[in-house]
C-alpha cells in the first residue's frame, strides 16, 4: 500500500472521527491542530485506524507517535 492511499483512507476515517468534512491531514498534522482531538476521541480514532488497516498498534506506538506522518510510518512497516 502506497503512502498515498494510507493518506486517503485516514482523512476519510479523521473527517468520520471528528465529524468535520473539512480536516485534511498531513505528515505534520498531530493532536495540536485538531481542536476537538482530546484523549477520548484519540482512542476512537486509534481504534478505527486498526480496524481500517487491519492491525493492532502496541502501546509503545500510541504513545511514541507524534503526528499523522508517523502513524503513517507503523502503518506502512505492518504492511510490508
Amino acid at each position: 500500500m502506497k503512502r498515498e492511499e494510507i493518506f486517503e483512507k485516514l482523512n476519510e476515517i479523521f473527517r468520520e472521527v471528528f465529524e468535520d468534512d473539512d480536516i485534511v491531514v498531513t505528515e505534520t498534522t498531530s493532536a495540536a491542530d485538531i481542536e476537538d482531538w482530546d484523549s477520548l476521541t484519540h482512542i476512537t480514532l486509534i481504534s478505527s485506524v486498526e480496524e481500517e488497516f487491519d492491525i493492532k498498534f502496541s502501546m509503545k506506538d500510541v504513545i511514541g507517535m507524534k503526528n499523522v506522518g508517523e502513524m503513517v510510518d507503523i502503518i506502512m512497516e505492518d504492511k510490508e
